[in-house]
């Protein structure tokens, strides 16, 4: 739920004496750092991937979800991000925040405890009622998909 200033409560537990709890970096950042809670150092060779724990389960509020995005600093840097991007916490799951990370750059990665490894995003959700129709309005750019429009 909202505060009073329209700030969106996150409720945060920690499952780890390891795990660092989600962080904005700078006044006007739109995501939580989300920080590795590992009991030693990770090396992730070029191509690999692995499911990076954060030490943490949240709360999302209600009509709200928490999007795991990677941090453009390490996919610059090393070609690190995250495999599944956007991932999607729903606002009902209440397990640990874990992390697929993917190393699609040409040298290993360590990835250390605390290193802040992905960003969580908290956005409002629309649901969508479901009606199934024989037919669909038509428009301009009808059936056309995949780089149908050029560069």
């Amino acid at each position: 739920m909202a505060a009073v200033d329209g700030t969106v409560r996150l409720k945060v537990k920690r499952l780890s004496a390891a795990a660092v709890l989600p962080a904005y970096h700078s006044a006007d950042a739109a995501g939580l750092d989300l920080s590795a809670a590992l009991e030693r150092p990770l090396r992730l060779e070029p191509l690999a991937r692995c499911q990076v724990s954060t030490g943490i389960a949240v709360e999302i509020p209600p009509g709200s979800e928490g999007q795991l995005r990677p941090r453009s600093g390490l996919a610059l840097e090393h070609g690190l991000t995250l495999l599944n991007s956007p991932g999607t916490i729903d606002a009902d799951y209440r397990g640990e925040v874990r992390v697929v990370l993917i190393n699609l750059g040409q040298r290993p990665v360590t990835i250390n405890p605390g290193d802040r490894i992905a960003q969580l995003v908290i956005a409002p959700v629309t649901r969508a009622a479901v009606d199934e129709v024989s037919e669909l309005a038509s428009s301009a750019r009808g059936e056309g998909g995949f780089g149908h429009t050029g560069r």
